[in-house]
C-alpha cells in the first residue's frame, strides 16, 4: 500500500539542469520559453536532403569539449555528454559539490538518468563502419556508448555516487519515471538524493528516418520554427528534439538542515498503461485518467486543488484527443477554469 505523504518521507527539488534547443542552461532555457522562441530549423547534424522531414529542434552552440576531456568526449555518445552538463548544472544549482562531501553521503546518494532511444549516433556510426571495413574496425567502446544506462553510470563515475544507479526507459515519459523512481527511492529510505532526469540524442538519419517512416513527425519542412503545434486543427506530427533536463531530489529535512532552495515538494505519483497499441493511444484516454487518478490520489488532492497540468502535447492527430478526453474526466469543469 502507498504510504500517505503525512506517514513518509517529505521529497522536494532542490536543484535544476538543462541543455535544451532554446537554451543550454536553466536560466537560457527559460528565457527562451519567455521569448517564445522555437528550436525548430533545418537539420545540421546529417545532410537531410531527401527526407520527407528536413528539420528538427537541435542543442545549439554546444562543443562537449567545454566540460570533458577531448578523449572523454569521444568515447561518449552526445546524449551521454548532454546528461553530464545537465547533472552538473543541477548538482551546483542545490549546492552540492559531491568532492567535498562525505563518503558516507555519496553511498546514499543515487543516479536514476534515463533515455527512450540512447546511444542512437554510437549505434548507427559502427554499423556503418562494420559494412564498410568489416568487425575489426568497430570501436570497442561500441556497447558502452550505446547501451541505456552508460549515463547514469557516468554520472555515477564522475562524481562518486555510488548509491541506487539504474536508467529508465518508457519512451517519452522516460523523464518522469526517472523522477518517480528517485521519489520512491527516497520515499522507501534506499537513498537520501538521488540525482534524476532523461536525455536523447536522436537526430540522426536513422532516428528520423525512422519516425518518419511511422509518419509521426511533421513534414512541414518550409516553416519549422512554427511545425509544432499542439492541440492545433492542422497539426501533423511531432518535431524530433534532443537535449537533457535533470533534477536533484533530497528529503525535506535534509534540505532545510542545509538551507538549501527547494523549488517544489512532490506530493504523488501516477502511473499506468493504455495496454492498447504499440504505436496508437487509446483513443478514450483510459490510461491517462488511470495515472492521472493515481496521482490525486497518492498526493491526497482533490481536482480542484490542482492548477496547471504539463500536457505532453505531441502535436499528432491522435495523440493530443487521446490526452484531452481524459483530462476533462478526471478534472471536469475546473479543467477549463
Amino acid at each position: 500500500m502507498f504510504q500517505s505523504p503525512t506517514s513518509a518521507r517529505r521529497v522536494v527539488v532542490t536543484g535544476l539542469g538543462a541543455l535544451t534547443p532554446i537554451g543550454n542552461t536553466v536560466q537560457a532555457y527559460w528565457d527562451g520559453m519567455m521569448a517564445s522562441r522555437s528550436g525548430g530549423a533545418r537539420i545540421t547534424h546529417f545532410d537531410p536532403e531527401g527526407f520527407s522531414t528536413q528539420f528538427a529542434c537541435e542543442v545549439k552552440g554546444f562543443d562537449p569539449t567545454d566540460f570533458l576531456d577531448r578523449k572523454e568526449a569521444r568515447r561518449m555518445d552526445p546524449f551521454c555528454q548532454y546528461a553530464l552538463v545537465a547533472t552538473d548544472e543541477a548538482l551546483r544549482d542545490a549546492g552540492l559539490d559531491p568532492a567535498t562531501m562525505d563518503q558516507a553521503d555519496k553511498d546514499r546518494f543515487g543516479v536514476v538518468f534515463g533515455s527512450g532511444i540512447g546511444g542512437m549516433k554510437a549505434f548507427q556510426d559502427q554499423v556503418i563502419n562494420l559494412h564498410d571495413h568489416g568487425p575489426r574496425r568497430v570501436s570497442p567502446f561500441t556497447t558502452p556508448m550505446m547501451i541505456l544506462d552508460i549515463a547514469a553510470g557516468q554520472i555515477s563515475i564522475r562524481h562518486g555516487l555510488r548509491g541506487p544507479n539504474y536508467a529508465t526507459v518508457a519512451a517519452c515519459a522516460t523523464g518522469n519515471n526517472a523522477i518517480v523512481d528517485g521519489f520512491l527511492l527516497i520515499r522507501s529510505g534506499l537513498a537520501d538524493r538521488v540525482l534524476c532526469g532523461g536525455s536523447e540524442a536522436g537526430i540522426t538519419g536513422i532516428g528520423v528516418s525512422g519516425f518518419g517512416a511511422m509518419k509521426a513527425l511533421s513534414t512541414r519542412n518550409e516553416d519549422p520554427a512554427r511545425a509544432s503545434r499542439p492541440f492545433d486543427a492542422s497539426r501533423d506530427g511531432f518535431v524530433i528534439g534532443e537535449g537533457a533536463g535533470a533534477l536533484v531530489l533530497e528529503t525535506y529535512e535534509d534540505a532545510k538542515a542545509r538551507g538549501a532552495t527547494i523549488y517544489a515538494e512532490i506530493l504523488g505519483i501516477g502511473m499506468s498503461a493504455d495496454a492498447h497499441h504499440v504505436t496508437a493511444p487509446d483513443p478514450s484516454g483510459e490510461g491517462v485518467r488511470l495515472a492521472l487518478n493515481g496521482a490525486l490520489r497518492t498526493a491526497g488532492l482533490a481536482p480542484e486543488d490542482v492548477d496547471y497540468i504539463n500536457m505532453h502535447g505531441t502535436s499528432t492527430p491522435l495523440g493530443d484527443i487521446a490526452e484531452s478526453k481524459p483530462s476533462k474526466k478526471v478534472f471536469g469543469e475546473h479543467d477549463y477554469s
